[in-house]
Formats: C-alpha cells, structure tokens, sequence
C-alpha cells in the first residue's frame, strides 16, 4: 500500500526515485542531505516507500504518543524522550541496529533545515560501532530526483571517510541551497 500510495504521488508531483535496492542498504545507516526544508521529510518518506527501504527514524516521542501517534509509528517513526536520551541516543541507535538485522537509521547529519555550521558525526560513530554501512541518500531539487548515490563502507580512518562523505555532496542542491552545508568538520 506505501508503495502504491508513494507511487501516485510521486508521479503527480513530478519527482523520480533514483536507486537500486540491495543487501548492504538494507541494514545501514542512511544519511539524508541537504536537509533545507520542511518538504524534505514527506518527499523522502515516498520514495523510501516508493523503493521498497524499511527506513526508521527518530523523532520526539511526543509525536508517536500522541493522537497521531499511530501515524507517526506507521511511517517508521521510533519515538525518544530527548530530554532522557539526549546523552544516549546514539548507544540507543547503535543497540538498534544491531538487535534488528533489516534496518535503515535514517539521520540528518546537518541536524536543522537552518544552516549549520558543520555537520554532525553521529551517524558515523552509530555506523562504525553498529558494524554497517553508510548509505548516501541525496535530494536534489532542481531536477527533483531522489535517490541513494551509494552505499558506504566506513575504513575506521575517520578523516579519510568524512573527506570522501563531504565530497559526495557536493553536486546536490537543497529546496533552500543556500542553508545547506556539507562541510562535516
């Protein structure tokens, strides 16, 4: 039924999901960017959808309480008590990953729609001590494509890996380009 429903919509809006789905992806960390708008969450979660990728994301737990609780939880939404995690979140991502054999983290490593500074690394550190790959997930307004550049494989060289990460992005532009940063450091 998402994909259905990710299907039609996609096709009225004019974007197209660019990816092939395979093994590696489906039990990551997948990094989404630019994240500028407010957009970039619904447009995301079809193609998701629309690509069959059994993404999960964290998101205050008071919108999965909530009365739309239920539909939070059906988009793959995994409440937390940011004020309880704050300082647990990535072993709570990590402890995650490695109890669910298929599944996709989903962070936005510039933390904000506003423009950041430099990117934040959790993802990489849930990445490494959760044992899977970094999959590099792009949305790129003006040509309204989204999709999976490819799926990364941390060397443990933190500097190496961030230089060739930050690269990546550097082809893609955001609803908002001038809020996106992809300088991780």
């Amino acid at each position: 039924m998402k994909k259905a429903i990710a299907s039609i919509l996609f096709r009225i809006f004019g974007w197209t999901a660019k990816v092939e789905l395979n093994e590696d992806m489906k039990h990551s960390v997948m990094i989404a960017a630019p994240h500028t708008s407010n957009w970039d969450f619904p447009i995301a979660l079809l193609a998701f959808w629309k690509m069959g990728v059994p993404v999960r994301y964290f998101i205050k737990d008071y919108y999965t309480s909530g009365i739309l609780g239920w539909f939070f939880r059906w988009t793959g939404a995994i409440g937390v008590n940011r004020s309880k995690e704050k300082n647990h979140l990535t072993n709570f991502a990590i402890e995650q990953l490695k109890s669910n054999k298929e599944m996709v983290v989903l962070v936005t490593p510039e933390g904000s729609r506003k423009k950041a500074d430099k990117w934040r690394t959790g993802f990489y550190r849930i990445a490494t001590a959760a044992n899977v790959p970094i999959t590099l997930a792009y949305a790129d307004y003006p040509d309204k494509i989204i999709g999976v550049r490819e799926v990364y494989h941390p060397t443990g060289d933190f500097e190496k890996d961030m230089e060739y990460i930050q690269n990546a992005y550097t082809d893609y532009r955001g609803k908002f380009h001038e809020n996106f940063n992809h300088k991780i450091y």
